[in-house]
């Protein structure tokens, strides 16, 4: 493309110094030629008025007082009637500009002067001339090479930059050049680098959320599959197979909520559920694995409560809070509801020593641990509560006390039923 530039732009100062060099050529031929020729007419006008003026008086015509009215080497032929002809200067050979003039009496004057005179002030001009279009080629040789380099040097660098988006590097440049159609490429290239980077990370964002949220779901289901595969009681088998078809579902419905807040985080599904039937249900689910740790899961407060929300994406954030409690907490873990206002409160406490004072204000935050863990859970936990209205608060760090508030569901109050008269 450099070359290509630098070409055009020197064809077209070549065709411009061609058409406006020759016609000034030409222009300056001419006025040269007829410059010399009327000097050569107006010698001769000059010596027929002093060839006159000296017959009237009656004077003497001579050679060398006509030669001090010529100028250069220019020859001159006087004729008088009656007189032998009068030659002044020698008689130029070859190519010459003829001056001629006539007197009142006959008189008769030819001035002559050898065209090299001319031809050698048109070669001078014609030097002239090159040497500007000459110094016009290489000035636009030079401009033509820097603003290929600035043309060139750009899209070079905007190539790279869509190279660097295919093989998966979408960071930005934000480098601009100064030529609006290309800082607009610039543009478009930055603003897709920045969509590919929020696709890019939105995709790792919800197979980190996948992977956290299903890992605990998956394990309890391969122990309910494990149970049926070694017990013989069909009675068990079937209560164990219900188990895991429940949990199935479960896990059916958290993978559509990630996919659902990995499309759009604000986009919720939001019904009205029994809280106790999930509150149940979740500790039921954990209360082998706290058995395991020695510790327990009890649950307190108000029951009965109706909440608004999504009772797959409330389960996956009161496990959240459960996993949490048993990975960093201790003792027992409690489950409390209450009303406040027109919401419903779920409370989740341990007797553990809490969350680090460092931590209180970025405990939600991605890739926020207090020990060795993925830092993923609560993060995930209060993006499904936000989704469906909700919030997820942490109310005490010492001990631990987080609470998930949820639009509270007010239970209609039967009328009494009025005797029929």
């Amino acid at each position: 493309m450099r070359r290509r530039l630098i070409n055009s732009t020197l064809a077209v100062v070549l065709v411009v110094i061609a058409v406006f060099g020759v016609s000034l050529v030409i222009v300056e031929s001419r006025t040269i030629s007829n410059s010399a020729q009327e000097s050569v007419d107006s010698e001769a006008l000059r010596l027929i008025s002093v060839v006159e003026s000296r017959i009237l008086g009656a004077e003497r015509i001579n050679p060398e007082l006509l030669s001090q009215q010529l100028s250069g080497n220019r020859y001159a032929l006087v004729d008088i009637p009656g007189r032998a002809p009068i030659e002044v200067g020698t008689r130029p050979a070859g190519s010459v500009i003829s001056g001629k003039a006539e007197g009142a009496h006959g008189e008769r004057v030819v001035v002559e002067e050898s065209s090299s005179a001319v031809t050698r002030e048109v070669g001078r001009t014609l030097v002239i001339i090159g040497a500007v279009a000459l110094l016009a080629i290489v000035s636009a040789v030079l401009l033509a090479v820097r603003q290929a380099n600035r043309l060139a040097s750009p899209l070079t660098d905007l190539a790279e930059t869509a190279e660097r988006l295919g093989s998966g590097d979408p960071r930005p440049r934000h480098k601009r050049y100064g030529v609006p159609e290309l800082d607009r490429v610039a543009d478009v290239l930055d603003a897709s680098a920045e969509r590919i980077a929020r696709m890019l990370t939105a995709e790792r964002r919800l197979a980190a959320d996948a992977s956290h949220q299903l890992r605990t779901p998956l394990t309890a289901l391969s122990m309910r599959i494990e149970e049926i595969s070694v017990t013989d009681d069909p009675e068990t088998v079937k209560e164990e197979a219900n188990i895991a078809l429940t949990q199935v579902e479960r896990l059916t419905d958290v993978v559509e909520r990630l996919l659902t807040n990995a499309r759009d985080p604000r986009t919720g599904s939001a019904v009205v559920f029994d809280l106790d039937e999930v509150v149940k249900q979740q500790i039921e689910e954990w209360r082998p694995a706290y058995r395991g740790e020695g510790r327990a899961i009890v649950r307190s407060g108000k029951k009965g409560l109706r909440a608004v929300g999504t009772p797959g994406a409330v389960a996956q954030v009161l496990a959240a809070l459960i996993e949490n409690s048993l990975m960093h907490g201790r003792g027992t873990v409690a489950l409390r509801t209450r009303v406040t206002g027109n919401q419903v409160v779920i409370e989740v406490t341990d007797e553990g020593p809490g969350v680090p004072p460092d931590l209180g204000a970025r405990i939600f935050e991605r890739t926020i641990s207090g020990r060795n863990s993925t830092g993923i859970g609560l993060a995930v936990a209060r993006d499904l509560a936000e989704a469906d209205g909700g919030r997820l608060e942490l109310l005490q760090q010492q001990p631990p006390v987080f609470a998930l508030f949820l639009s509270r569901v007010a239970l209609k109050r039967q009328e009494p039923e009025r005797p029929v008269r």
